[in-house]
């Protein structure tokens, strides 16, 4: 009977190895080592754009001169399609094709539905981008669009925010700056700023022309290249008009308001002290009232009703 079992158990011991070894082999076929090459691609591509990829972007950014924001937003945007991107070579390295499938089909109704249901702010967002791309204006510019004007105090990526002149800040959705004409005074290094001075008819033209051009040498704001120009734009009711063109240096430091409101206020003080006269409209009326004075006959008496 020993015998028996002793001639039996490793013939046993080698039938359940002979039945174990493909399940093993199975296992490790279906399982472990479509994971270990998952991990392993997915860390090698997760550090190739962290390591190459996300450096390249803030180099090319650098030597391009963009906005801090901009190259911050490239850096995540780029770690983030670096992430993806392992994802994917990943699931595709280790034979996950269906997995792949049915994410991207997920991925897309989901993306479907955010949009649909936040297009607008989708829109400012990318808005934004454009802007601090293409750089219309900066923060401490002065700009118009529609009805607002004042100093840009922030720029975000889904708003940007303008504080008036009067101290009130007002937030601005990026689509709206994007799909609307901004007007900025102080993009560039000089700013042209034009008024009307209205003379009388009877007044020396070329003794007013030499007022306005005195008074603007004068100024210390406005400029001598390019020189102050005046031409005659009017011959309104009650005055002729010399639109004088005049330019200021370095707008975006410069009160230019202020230097416009100067050279007004010295240019009149001017032709009043030269009586240049300067007119403003007013009505005449010519003409007379007629009144007739009518009496009642002598001895008449109103009638009864």
């Amino acid at each position: 009977m020993s015998l028996n079992l002793a001639v039996l158990a490793p013939a046993l011991l080698q039938l359940q190895l002979d039945q174990l070894l493909p399940e093993t082999q199975q296992l490790v076929t279906e399982y472990v080592v479509p994971t270990v090459l998952f991990v392993v691609a997915f860390v090698a591509v997760w550090i190739l754009g962290k390591v190459v990829l996300v450096p390249l972007i803030r180099r090319v950014l650098d030597e391009q001169g963009h906005d801090p924001s901009v190259k911050s937003l490239a850096e995540s945007m780029t770690g983030v399609v670096s992430v993806v991107l392992a994802f994917a070579v990943a699931f595709t390295v280790a034979g996950f094709g269906s997995v792949i499938a049915a994410f991207g089909i997920f991925a897309g109704a989901i993306a479907l539905a955010v949009g649909f249901a936040a297009q607008d702010i989708l829109g400012n967002f990318v808005a934004g981008i454009f802007i601090l791309k293409d750089k219309p204006f900066e923060v401490g510019d002065w700009i118009e669009v529609n009805d607002v004007t004042g100093r840009v105090e922030d720029i975000d990526l889904r708003v940007s925010r303008i504080r008036t002149f009067d101290n009130e800040r007002i937030t601005l959705p990026n689509g709206e700056l994007a799909d609307n004409a901004v007007k900025n005074p102080v993009a560039y290094d000089k700013l042209r700023q034009k008024f009307v001075f209205g003379i009388g008819y009877d007044d020396d033209i070329e003794h007013a022309k030499e007022v306005i051009l005195d008074e603007a040498d004068r100024n210390p704001g406005i400029l001598d290249d390019p020189g102050t120009s005046i031409r005659v734009t009017e011959l309104a009711d009650s005055y002729v008009g010399l639109q004088t063109r005049f330019w200021i240096d370095d707008p975006k430091r410069s009160d230019f308001v202020k230097t416009r409101s100067d050279f007004v206020q010295s240019v009149k003080e001017r032709c009043d002290a030269e009586g240049i006269d300067m007119p403003y409209p007013h009505t005449q009326l010519l003409g007379g009232i007629e009144v007739e004075e009518t009496h009642a006959e002598d001895g008449a008496a109103p009638a009864d009703d």
